[in-house]
């Protein structure tokens, strides 16, 4: 009797290449998500935007969540504040703190600061949580901290003393806390609940929640200029960074947990740096590499061994 169970396990495990596609293709799609936020910023309203990419999402998420959402659906209820919270931190939030960012800071300095997600993701574990963090975490979060401070701060001292500060760095800081908050609630979600039902509950809530604040800028704000690039990018906007990559993004987080799936956000800069300077001209510049090689190193060094728990 013990052989079928055997097999019937190694059967259902995924293949080490749908594996390394449920890692790298979130990271991915992630950094072109900031790349065409950054390029469209003139063109599209961050909130017009955002409820635009995710009434996209919906409608080709729905065909395929219908069955799971009725199946679902008590599920949903009894755990409602859960997922207004999952909305609200992991997609709504996060979105308009995005696309309200790269107005006022490069996109390069957006894709090196996802790079201090993982940090916030022990941190806030172990305050919210009481995760144990080990004497290497702690001392690797502080150089990770460092180095998103020489981002924020442009590698100039005088303007941490002075607190002279871009609030796009700051926007898309929140950004990442938000998303942090995001990944550590999404542990939280029974297993039962079927990962692309929540995420289309999760859609249908930020939909919903965006459209009064969408009312007010077409109210007080320039109207969107829609064209064929326009529309494009959002439709690219909402298919790809907004259902694969976060059903990916969900499965890694089932797979590995919250904090070592949080690892993967170090791919954005990667992807997301040589794709600024192909698509958008940005230069690179020594202080956004020193920032990222500290965050980088924070993180590897709290990191290893026993580093980082579920």
């Amino acid at each position: 009797m013990e052989k079928p169970k055997q097999s019937d396990a190694v059967a259902r495990k995924p293949s080490r290449w749908l594996v390394l596609l449920i890692i790298v293709a979130p990271p991915l799609l992630w950094a072109g998500n900031f790349i065409i936020g950054r390029a469209i910023r003139d063109w599209v309203p961050p909130v017009t935007l955002t409820l635009a990419r995710w009434s996209i999402a919906l409608l080709c998420i729905l065909p395929f969540a219908l069955k799971h959402l009725r199946h679902d659906a008590r599920y949903y209820l009894s755990h409602l504040p859960l997922m207004i919270l999952l909305s609200v931190s992991g997609v709504m939030a996060f979105s308009l703190c995005v696309y309200f960012g790269l107005h006022y800071t490069s996109g390069t300095n957006g894709l090196l600061l996802n790079s201090c997600i993982p940090a916030l993701i022990m941190l806030l574990g172990r305050l919210f949580y009481g995760q144990m963090l080990q004497m290497r975490q702690l001392a690797g979060m502080l150089v990770s901290f460092v180095g998103v401070l020489a981002i924020i701060f442009k590698g100039e001292p005088a303007g941490l003393l002075a607190l002279s500060f871009s609030v796009g760095d700051l926007l898309l800081l929140a950004a990442m806390s938000s998303f942090a908050c995001y990944s550590l609630w999404l542990r939280k979600v029974p297993a039962e609940i079927n990962r692309t039902g929540l995420l289309a509950v999760q859609i249908l809530i930020t939909v919903i929640a965006t459209f009064p604040l969408w009312i007010i800028e077409h109210t007080a704000a320039a109207a969107a200029v829609w064209n064929g690039f326009t529309l494009a990018a959002v439709v690219f906007l909402g298919i790809f960074p907004s259902l694969i990559a976060y059903l990916f993004f969900s499965r890694c987080v089932d797979m590995f947990g919250p904090a070592r799936a949080g690892l993967i956000i170090h791919l954005i800069p990667v992807f997301g740096v040589l794709l600024s300077m192909l698509f958008l001209s940005e230069s690179l510049h020594l202080y956004q590499v020193a920032g990222i090689t500290a965050i980088l190193a924070g993180i590897g060094f709290a990191s290893v061994k026993r580093g980082i728990t579920r």
